[in-house]
């Protein structure tokens, strides 16, 4: 996806969703959930989704977006500079510090519906979004390494 924020695609799926007589339920499905990704072709292929959504008589799409909050890039940011202390000079801190601009859009949008016991999902993310993703999961696996410095004399 082009843009960087993925507000305004959005608004137009929620009207398309509506325009075809289809309700939509605020919903995250989580990755342990039986799902199909649906692959996205082109930038209109979310419209196919829905499309097939309806065709299976599915009951709503559920809807979620993601919105780069300031307080989690604040916990970010923090715990970057705590796993890097003292270097005040790492690329990470400088590619957390540049999704400053992004506080307040839109990232992340997920569709899905339920059919025969799995969920079909369309997913589609800003390149900035994929890279605030990419650093948390960094920072996560990071903060997990225990290092032992006691001496065995």
């Amino acid at each position: 996806m082009a843009t960087d924020n993925l507000l305004s695609l959005k608004d137009d799926m929620i009207a398309f969703i509506a325009g075809h007589g289809m309700r939509r339920m605020p919903a995250y499905v989580s990755e342990d959930v039986p799902s199909i990704l649906f692959e996205e072709e082109t930038p209109d292929s979310w419209k196919d989704f829905v499309e097939h959504a309806k065709a299976t008589d599915a009951a709503f799409i559920t809807m979620s977006e993601v919105i780069l909050e300031k307080a989690d890039l604040a916990i970010l940011l923090e715990q970057i500079r705590e796993q890097n202390f003292p270097d005040d000079t790492v690329p990470d801190l400088d590619d957390a510090e540049y999704l400053v601009r992004h506080v307040g859009k839109t990232g992340y949008l997920q569709l899905g519906f339920a059919h025969q016991g799995v969920m079909f999902l369309f997913e589609t993310a800003t390149e900035w979004y994929d890279n605030f993703q990419n650093l948390m999961e960094t920072v996560a696996e990071l903060g997990g390494i225990v290092v032992d410095d006691t001496d065995d004399d």
